[in-house]
């Protein structure tokens, strides 16, 4: 962690002033260094108060996404161990796939201001403007994972993004099976994972998240289908680096139940409770053919159980839509 982030830190943390003698005794550094990193902090528009013979304290922090602010708030265990933060990427998932074949370890993150060619599910795109959104990807390397059991990684993902949602904004956040994040009908995030993997070992998993944070429109085409935590909550306005940290620190909760037993069963409960399908009419696109049911919940395994006039039936793939989400009625 560089000064900066160092001092970040302990500002955050006190609460209130802090001596600059402090400061050069915490991180064994000079005066001079101390106030010449407290200047750049101010430079990029984090407002710090000084007073003779108190200190300094932090007054406010601008909305970035960069190792100083990220580092200065990181409270996870192993999800950052290391950090790679870029201010324009083509694709998040795909420079971490990159990280991860070329050693990165388990809980890599890496953060994007602005994302050009993030890619979705079925091929389509994601793109995440500059300063309004966040895009992130986590390298996994699960010890004893079977390849199988993998795919159930992006509900525990949606799990986390949820929660950690409604932690910071107090939003009603909700998971349209099996990853779709969805505020009043409409999404505000996409999950994308992507493995590699030989017969029966994983050699990584990177999982993708992107989060419409201050999006203030979208393409005609997707007003009905798109929202923002922006638009969600009536034009407030959030810390993406918070938001950042607490999808992490969830994730590791969530993930750490997970591999206890590689399956859902320890989370199907809360998952069910997130649930938008849960009790209402679904439409399956099944390539077999279309077919329309009650959503009951998920299985230990992750598929979604549908009631239907012919009896049970579980989908574990394709495109399930949900009466009143996305237009569908």
């Amino acid at each position: 962690m560089v000064l900066k982030a160092k001092i970040l830190q302990a500002l955050r943390d006190a609460q209130g002033y802090v001596s600059g003698q402090q400061l050069c005794e915490q991180f064994g550094v000079s005066r001079t260094a101390v106030w010449k990193a407290v200047n750049q902090l101010r430079e990029m528009g984090y407002e710090i108060d000084s007073v003779p013979n108190k200190g300094y304290c932090i007054r406010s922090a601008p909305d970035l996404l960069n190792k100083n602010e990220l580092e200065s708030i990181r409270k996870t265990t192993w999800i950052g161990s290391r950090l790679e933060c870029f201010d324009v990427i083509g694709s998040t998932n795909t420079t971490a796939m990159q990280m991860a074949e070329d050693g990165a370890p388990h809980g890599t993150l890496v953060v994007a201001d602005r994302q050009d060619s993030g890619k979705g599910r079925r091929g389509r795109t994601w793109i995440v403007p500059a300063g309004i959104a966040i895009a992130m990807s986590i390298v996994l390397k699960p010890e004893g994972l079977l390849p199988e059991h993998a795919p159930q990684l992006t509900l525990v993902t949606a799990l986390a993004v949820a929660r950690a949602i409604e932690q910071q904004t107090g939003l009603s956040v909700q998971i349209k099976w099996p990853n779709d994040i969805v505020i009043d009908g409409k999404k505000v995030c996409g999950i994308l994972t992507e493995m590699s993997t030989q017969i029966d070992y994983i050699n990584h998993i990177v999982v993708g998240i992107g989060i419409n944070v201050h999006n203030e429109q979208f393409p005609e085409e997707l007003i009905d289908r798109a929202t923002s935590l922006y638009l969600a909550s009536g034009g407030r306005h959030y810390s993406r680096a918070a938001l950042v940290e607490a999808v992490c620190e969830q994730f590791e909760y969530f993930y750490g139940i997970f591999m206890r037993t590689q399956d859902m069963s320890g989370l199907k409960e809360v998952y069910d409770d997130c649930l938008v399908n849960r009790g209402r009419t679904v439409r399956i696109l099944d390539p077999k053919g279309e077919y329309e049911g009650v959503a009951l919940g998920i299985t230990p395994q992750g598929a979604l159980e549908v009631d239907t006039a012919d009896g049970r039936r579980l989908v574990d793939s394709g495109e399930v839509s949900v009466r009143g989400v996305y237009g569908y009625v």
